[in-house]
């Protein structure tokens, strides 16, 4: 079981918290990685792209010009393929791209994930995360203290915190999730990850708890 320490905001010591074998230190899969963040980026694809085929292009309703005697080929409408401004043959139509992975497998994505920031030494653990009012500058001197200005950071807070939310938002490069999003691509496209202790003693207890849930159906 891996100790990490826990700082405060002036970036002093303030103690020290075990993290969970069975979350921060599995093995790092990099195929998990792959499926799991090609996942979350297909759910994000909107697939409202479309054209139409002759059925759909308007106009075109008398046939261009007679059948026989012109030498030409034969044509019924100018909304053909072949014509400009005809229709378009298997083109693009609306569609999904989603698609389901176990939850397993997106359990056990999320771990190696975890496990790999640890390896990294990006996470950073604070004691609390508040911040007075609406205030950006005050997110940038919490980073710049804590020494993770360079670089993109991932803000995981326990829950719903509006202040500390509407005060990284402008922020390039800083995105907040609360523990219930923490998720593989936010995890690997960011260099730092600062948590407070409460959002990752809650992330630690739900992950342990699938893992318990696991061991006891397969019991």
């Amino acid at each position: 079981m891996a100790t990490i320490d826990v700082v405060n905001l002036d970036n002093e010591k303030a103690g020290s918290m075990d993290l969970s074998s069975a979350v921060f230190e599995t093995e790092v899969k990099p195929h998990l990685f792959h499926a799991e963040v090609r996942r979350q980026l297909a759910e994000r694809r909107s697939g409202t792209h479309s054209t139409k085929n002759r059925a759909l292009v308007s106009g075109g309703g008398a046939k261009p010009y007679n059948q026989k005697g012109t030498g030409r080929a034969r044509q019924g409408t100018t909304r053909a393929p072949q014509f400009q401004g005809g229709g378009v043959v298997f083109g693009p139509v609306p569609r999904g791209y989603s698609h389901k992975l176990p939850k397993k497998v997106r359990a056990a994505a999320l771990k190696s994930a975890l496990s790999q920031r640890v390896q990294d030494s990006a996470i950073t653990i604070v004691d609390e995360l508040s911040v007075d009012g609406f205030k950006t500058k005050r997110i940038v001197e919490i980073l710049t203290t804590l020494g993770l200005a360079e670089g993109t950071t991932l803000i995981v807070i326990e829950e719903a915190n509006s202040t500390v939310e509407a005060s990284a938002r402008n922020l390039p490069g800083v995105s907040v999730v609360r523990t219930e999003g923490v998720n593989v691509y936010d995890l690997l496209r960011h260099k730092n990850v600062l948590m407070t202790k409460s959002a990752i003693e809650k992330l630690q207890a739900r992950l342990e708890g699938q893992a318990k849930g696991k061991e006891g159906a397969s019991e």
